[in-house]
């Protein structure tokens, strides 16, 4: 039996900062739990001082950290579904495909009337709203990601797995999750950055005559940057960056050098430097009471099994399948009726909806998508020319991905439409024409899209193939036309898709941006979406997202599907 070792000196500092957490943590949930208790208030007045700051950056770190939590859970398993399934796979693809493209807006007036129908007395209804719409910002890159390091895994490591006899949840916990570590560590990052990205508009937003604030940083951001006091935005970015960086610590550092351990070569030379927080944790004597409690459980665990095993071994004698199983064979015909019924139902009362606006209407949503098309299409050029180098150049280097990975990491996670005003400023100053500026505000969110999943690629490619190439004098140009871009196309497809439906999804800000009180607006589906949901227009709302989804679904069914089956097919990493 391993006894408990205390022999490790412990550090005054390192209790004073775990305890400083702890206390921080249980402190922000308990002023959050009072926020959701407290009566219905749809139009919080949001404070500009230095102390509501706190408070509300507590509050939409939560915010964040509970949508990640969930997107975390729906991308293993949608992710695993889609990957394993080709029947789920038919449906997942494409209804992803679909919710990727409708905007945060898109999501907002039933998030919010229906739940704040369904809770009309607290707050609840609100914040699980902004949390819902956090979620949709975060969600979507990282199941495309699961799904596309599932399709991925090497032919070989499946046929050992096969020899192996290992079952779906042993495949699962040593082959499936390992191997997608790295990327899906990587696009968590990512999609954390894509929720932030949409903060301001997820706890401060207008739907016909009824303005919607709830308390948080996203809400200050917005007062602030309408209001035009220059003090608070610098506060809010400030206050932003320390979210960001402490996030970083807690949780990030630990969790990529976690990753880094299951990086496909036989020899892992490289190694990352041991995360902060894990070292004050090993100095911290606060924290060595869970020593204790590991200390009990490995010596109560053998009688513990026992006392499990023996009922699962009866629930496996018991087959409820056997007995239910045929019943409910044929209770999914009624289910596929009734599911066909609602969409039926829903596609009707969408075109009533729809058919109240003319045709010059439709022809102006038509054309302003075109527009909004041609913005996307150069973001993502424009993004993947200068993040994929930028991504394999940092990747080959343990030295410089330990420099470069906070300051990408920040800049990535910091909230492009908190910048807007430094950069709307810059505009102004220059006379830009806001018709190219706002596909430049566009690439400050979508170019990370990029940069992270083929920095989570190159991360993949085993030093052994780099040493072959040097053995063989490759030249640099040789080995990025035959090991790098090969290697990281699968990651570099994923980012396309996903940079794409963000730059969709970004042009609803930055299309039309209100700063210290001058509207600025460019011609664009985007803008027409916002001015859409801020005067109540509800059908012009239904008609340009229904524009969006159908363009973004032909486009992702047709051109991206090709660049997938190419990508996983001819450029897998086999061993």
């Amino acid at each position: 039996m391993r006894q408990i070792s205390f022999s490790r000196p412990s550090s005054l500092l390192a209790d004073s900062a775990v305890l400083i957490l702890i206390g921080a943590f249980i402190y922000s949930l308990t002023i959050f739990g009072h926020q959701w208790e407290a009566s219905f208030n749809p139009t919080s007045q949001i404070s500009t001082s230095m102390g509501s700051l706190v408070v509300y950056t507590a509050f939409s770190a939560l915010r964040g950290l509970i949508a990640y939590l969930i997107s975390l859970t729906f991308t293993i398993c949608i992710g695993y579904w889609a990957a394993k399934s080709a029947k789920a796979e038919r449906i997942i693809l494409p209804f992803l495909d679909i919710m990727q493209s409708i905007p945060v807006l898109g999501f907002l007036p039933g998030l919010v009337l229906g739940l704040v129908a369904i809770f009309p007395k607290t707050n609840v209804g609100l914040e699980l709203a902004s949390i819902l719409m956090i979620f949709t910002g975060q969600v979507w890159n990282m199941t495309f990601a699961f799904y596309s390091s599932l399709k991925s895994v090497p032919t070989d490591l499946k046929e050992s797995a096969t020899v192996m006899k290992l079952s779906w949840s042993q495949r699962l916990k040593y082959l499936e999750l390992p191997f997608s570590a790295m990327n899906l560590t990587w696009n968590s990052v990512m999609s954390m950055a894509g929720g932030w990205f949409f903060l301001t508009v997820c706890e401060a937003f207008t739907l016909g005559n009824q303005t919607y604030r709830l308390p948080g940083l996203g809400a200050y951001m917005a007062v602030a940057i309408e209001t035009g006091e220059g003090q608070a935005i610098v506060a809010g970015i400030l206050a932003m960056a320390f979210v960001i960086l402490t996030y970083d610590i807690i949780l990030w550092r630990p969790a990529l050098v976690w990753a880094h351990r299951f990086r496909l070569e036989d020899n892992q030379n490289q190694k990352l430097e041991e995360p902060l927080i894990q070292l004050l944790i090993k100095r911290s004597s606060v924290m060595r009471v869970t020593k204790v409690l590991q200390y009990f459980l490995n010596k109560n665990r053998t009688r513990l099994s026992k006392r499990i095993q023996a009922p699962a071994r009866e629930m496996r004698q018991f087959k409820l399948w056997a007995i239910l199983g045929h019943p409910l064979k044929y209770l999914r015909y009624p289910m596929y009726l009734v599911v066909i019924s609602m969409i039926g139902y829903l596609a009707v009362n969408l075109l009533r909806v729809l058919s109240v606006l003319s045709l010059m209407e439709w022809l102006e949503i038509l054309r302003d998508t075109a527009f909004t098309f041609g913005r996307v299409v150069v973001a993502v050029v424009i993004g993947t020319l200068w993040a994929t180098p930028a991504a394999i150049w940092i990747a080959q280097s343990p030295r410089r991905l330990q420099i470069m990975q906070p300051i990408v990491q920040l800049m990535a996670s910091f909230p492009a439409p908190m910048l807007y005003p430094l950069a709307i400023a810059v505009f102004l100053y220059f006379k830009f024409d806001f018709e190219f500026g706002s596909m430049l505000l566009m690439l400050l969110g979508v170019q990370w899209y990029i940069l992270f999943n083929v920095l989570a690629g190159a991360l993949r490619i085993p030093s052994e193939l780099q040493m072959s190439m040097n053995l063989m004098n490759s030249s640099k140009w040789q080995q990025w036309r035959y090991l790098y871009i090969p290697s990281v196309l699968p990651a570099l497809v994923t980012g396309w898709v996903t940079a794409a439906g963000g730059a969709w999804n970004a042009s609803i800000v930055a299309e039309l941006v209100v700063y210290k009180g001058q509207v600025l607006k460019a011609q664009g589906l985007g803008a027409l979406i916002s001015q859409a949901a801020e005067h109540g227009n509800f059908a012009k709302l239904a008609a340009c997202l229904t524009v969006m989804v159908i363009f973004v679904v032909i486009l992702n069914r047709t051109f991206w599907s090709k660049m997938y089956k190419v990508a996983q097919v001819r450029f897998r990493m086999d061993l």
